[in-house]
């Protein structure tokens, strides 16, 4: 599939997505903070696992400061019944996820976005802007060996002078299961 989606600079798509809260999320109610993170992720791809700790923490840590994270699961649930809207709310329970999870069933948002993998992180500032897009650190396997905290320093440049140093990365993971 060829990338297409949002260049950082431009616009961030808008939305409006069921959470499994039970509540329809929309992306220009988040934007009245400071920045809102993104990131693509599903139930069963082992790099979600990898990673949930630290988005957890991400959403710790910068929650106070005016950020929100925001988990969108886009995958095709006929092909991979793990990421059905019903085991996503499992996923919340089990994982015990600290941000809003939500489903893209159409799977319009997450093509507009431009996601190509899970988890794929997308930093999007109060004006709607997307300043950031690609990965969560430099070390999926090993969070010991990190060296560098791609979307956590994104967030904190953005939260204290508005400037992201690196706008962009390639995320790494499984692909996003598209419908046929």
């Amino acid at each position: 599939m060829e990338k297409t989606g949002t260049p950082v600079g431009s616009y961030a798509p808008d939305f409006e997505l069921p959470g499994t809260d039970g509540m329809v999320h929309h992306l220009a109610r988040y934007l009245e903070t400071v920045a809102v993170g993104v990131v693509f992720m599903c139930n069963h791809c082992p790099y979600v696992h990898l990673y949930l700790n630290r988005l957890k923490q991400i959403q710790a840590d910068f929650q106070n400061q005016g950020f929100t994270l925001i988990g969108i699961n886009a995958n095709d649930d006929q092909r991979y019944p793990d990421d059905s809207f019903e085991n996503m709310k499992r996923f919340v329970a089990e994982q015990r996820l600290n941000f809003p999870y939500l489903r893209d069933v159409t799977q319009d948002v997450a093509k507009t976005f431009g996601a190509e993998k899970t988890p794929e992180a997308f930093l999007i500032d109060r004006s709607g802007i997307l300043r950031y897009s690609g990965l969560i650190d430099d070390q999926a396997q090993n969070p010991g060996a990190v060296r560098v905290n791609y979307l956590r320093d994104a967030i904190a440049q953005l939260l204290h002078n508005g400037s992201v140093t690196v706008p962009s990365t390639h995320a790494v993971g499984c692909s996003v299961k598209w419908r046929q």
